[in-house]
């Protein structure tokens, strides 16, 4: 993953950029009928059963908006919620709680949804030495929010982008000429360009996972759509040589079993790209 600097600045871009799309040259339903001077209170509102995430995002986005909005929060995230609760109150101006207000709702919706789908993920898993996993699979513009989402569910996050890991697939393998040449051509290119680098490759079957393990230096292998029996034969022929990774249509009935075979980790794209928004609502205290 990328360092927490890169991650904060990466959270500070997507706000600019959103608040940007959203507010334009104005927040003219604001403008035109309340007064610059008028001051307000609002409540972050639960509509639905889940695990909250946001509050602190959410935070950042109202000092982005007005440096002098005051949040109050009562429930943390990573907190298991339910219709009816209230997750915080923000006050001060008025037209400020308002031009911030999509752009707070839309996030914690999405960041909610994600975490409860994440912890319901780590609940199928507990006992087991096997950690959830997210992927690139995510809203282009919103990816950091998402993987910071995911580890409030209490999952952990994969590479955060292109940079930040090699990641050979099964195209870039078939595109290199194979495995071995895949490898050895990473190794080269990270030597030369003084990259430190962790090195995943996905394996299509177990003569491929014994090419990886041959090749030597490789951090993850990719378990890409094996069956149980061949997870197993894999998990116990690669060792200690390398971490392993299962992934491919995994979903909650099949989770668990795959973790008993012993893979470290298990990735999964649905921790972001299938899930359904948290209902919540800011609505105006009088």
């Amino acid at each position: 993953m990328i360092s927490e600097a890169q991650f904060q600045n990466e959270l500070q871009l997507l706000i600019a950029n959103a608040i940007r799309e959203d507010v334009g040259d104005g927040d003219h339903s604001s403008l035109a009928c309340i007064p610059a001077t008028a001051q307000g209170k609002a409540k972050l509102l639960v509509k639905d059963d889940g695990i909250i995430a946001g509050v602190e995002f959410a935070k950042m986005i109202f000092n982005y908006v007005d440096a002098d909005l005051k949040v109050e929060t009562f429930i943390e995230d990573g907190t298991p919620v339910k219709f009816g609760d209230v997750v915080f109150h923000v006050s001060g101006s008025s037209q400020s709680i308002l031009k911030a207000e999509r752009m707070v709702l839309n996030s914690m919706q999405r960041m909610s949804a994600i975490a409860t789908k994440t912890n319901s993920y780590v609940q199928l898993l507990e006992g087991t030495n096997t950690k959830i996993l997210d992927t690139r699979k995510t809203t282009p513009g919103f990816r950091v929010a998402e993987k910071w989402a995911v580890k409030i569910g209490g999952g952990e996050n994969h590479r955060f982008a292109l940079y930040d890991m090699v990641m050979l697939k099964d195209n870039h393998i078939d595109f290199a000429g194979g495995i071995g040449l895949a490898i050895a051509k990473t190794k080269e290119y990270l030597q030369e360009t003084n990259r430190d680098l962790k090195i995943i490759v996905e394996a299509r079957d177990l003569d491929e996972v014994k090419e990886i393990v041959a090749a030597g230096g490789v951090f993850r292998i990719l378990l890409d759509n094996f069956d149980y029996e061949m997870t197993k034969e894999a998990v116990a022929f690669i060792g200690n040589s390398s971490t392993t990774e299962s992934s491919g249509n995994i979903n909650e009935d099949t989770i668990r079993h795959y973790a008993e075979c012993g893979v470290n980790y298990i990735s999964s794209g649905a921790l972001t790209h299938s899930i359904y928004n948290m209902d919540l609502s800011l609505k105006a205290i009088e």
